[in-house]
């Protein structure tokens, strides 16, 4: 038995005791209650999840100023230019420049929007950035602008490589829209995405090919051609020239990888200025060659100037911008539906590619003022409306 004076003895809790062995124990789990209503109450913050509507990604953690230019012109650089000619075919060579402009001028404030916002909060998303903004109504609304845009691209897709195929194949073009749609659609269903490089490779080669043909018209070329005004067409036009001109969705990507603000900035200036040179030279030699009579997927005019050749040439261009965009489009989509919507896979696929396909079959066939549709409606909320309100809203809390 111990020996004691009549004084109450404390425990004396040390590093080997039962009761600090508690105390240890019980600060575990209050951390890992707090940690977990972090994450509760991030899940809550964020409400949807984040859309994405670009196929090119960003696969390296830090990338250079070159690099990120080259991704966003790539992601502009598409099918969306070979219908530029036919629209501005509708106005004139003048009004189309001046439309052009104007879209490239607000498509790049808009642009600094998204990026403000994307910086602020860590490199969001846009329909992230919608959410957190506008609330959920919010991100439905770039959910639904996103669908309106990828379903008049796809059915655009669908009528220009019918009538590729129906140049190339000597088949209708009904024939060659639905062996076209079959063999785009099985591969959107096996999920065979390209990679970032390889889009950018093909954006690349594409623009070769866009200079090449500039320069087969230039020889061609009379100044009274294009040298009309007809604003009726106004409205196509600028529908066009938003369309070819959208590379908001991979801006947050893009910052993320430069890291700067700043810098990022600067980029996304040359990135707007680059494409418009590009497609007002391509516009202007096809306006200046055939005038109002401009083909509604521009380059199959060759066949006209240089025969087998250009017959050829002016098929191969469209034979790979629309491929390769009516692929990512449709991948996009098809993610973005099992996403936000929670539909599976199957049911996504479908809901994607069935209905412009059934559009086109009920007659709907004309490749640029389907493009101009989409323009005019999902690329402009997506791209124009929606940065514009999130801007307001902001404004208005402070």
């Amino acid at each position: 038995m111990p020996i004691t004076d009549g004084t109450p003895r404390k425990k004396v809790t040390t590093s080997h005791g039962r009761y600090y062995a508690e105390r240890q124990a019980l600060a575990r789990r209050k951390k890992l209650r707090r940690r977990a209503a972090l994450i509760q109450l991030m899940r809550k913050r964020k409400g949807v999840a984040a859309i994405r509507t670009s196929t090119i990604r960003v696969e390296k953690a830090h990338i250079s100023k070159n690099e990120a230019l080259a991704i966003l012109v790539g992601t502009q650089i598409g099918a969306g230019v070979l219908g530029l000619p036919y629209a501005a075919s509708k106005v004139g060579l003048i009004p189309a420049l001046g439309v052009l402009t104007g879209v490239m001028l607000l498509m790049l404030a808009t642009a600094f929007i998204v990026l403000k916002f994307s910086a602020e909060m860590g490199g969001a998303q846009m329909s992230t950035i919608a959410n957190r903004t506008l609330g959920k109504a919010g991100g439905w609304l770039m959910y639904v602008s996103i669908f309106i845009m990828s379903f008049g691209a796809i059915l655009a897709y669908i009528a220009g490589m019918g009538s590729v195929f129906a140049s190339l194949f000597g088949v209708t073009d009904t024939v060659g829209a639905a062996i076209f749609w079959v063999l785009a659609s099985f591969v959107v269903y096996r999920g065979l995405e390209a990679s970032g490089k390889t889009e950018l490779i093909m954006s690349y080669v594409m623009l070769a090919l866009f200079i090449g043909v500039t320069l087969m018209l230039v020889p061609h070329a009379e100044l009274e051609n294009g040298l009309y005004t007809e604003l009726g067409g106004i409205l196509s036009i600028t529908g066009v020239a938003i369309f070819a001109l959208g590379c908001h969705t991979i801006i947050p990507d893009v910052y993320k990888g430069l890291g700067s603000y700043e810098e990022t900035k600067k980029v996304i200036v040359l990135a707007f200025l680059i494409p418009t040179a590009i497609y007002a030279v391509f516009m202007a030699a096809f306006l200046l060659v055939f005038g109002k009579e401009t083909p509604e997927i521009a380059t199959q005019g060759l066949e006209l100037l240089y025969g087998h050749l250009g017959r050829i040439i002016g098929n191969l261009i469209p034979l790979l911008a629309i491929t390769t965009s009516y692929i990512g489009i449709a991948l996009a989509q098809q993610s973005n539906t099992e996403e936000f919507v929670k539909l599976n896979r199957k049911a996504a696929w479908a809901l994607t590619v069935v209905p412009p396909a059934a559009v086109y079959f009920a007659g709907v066939r004309n490749f640029a003022d389907v493009l101009a549709f989409a323009g005019d409606t999902g690329d402009m909320l997506a791209f124009i409306v929606l940065p514009i309100l999130m801007w307001v809203a902001a404004k208005l809390r402070r």
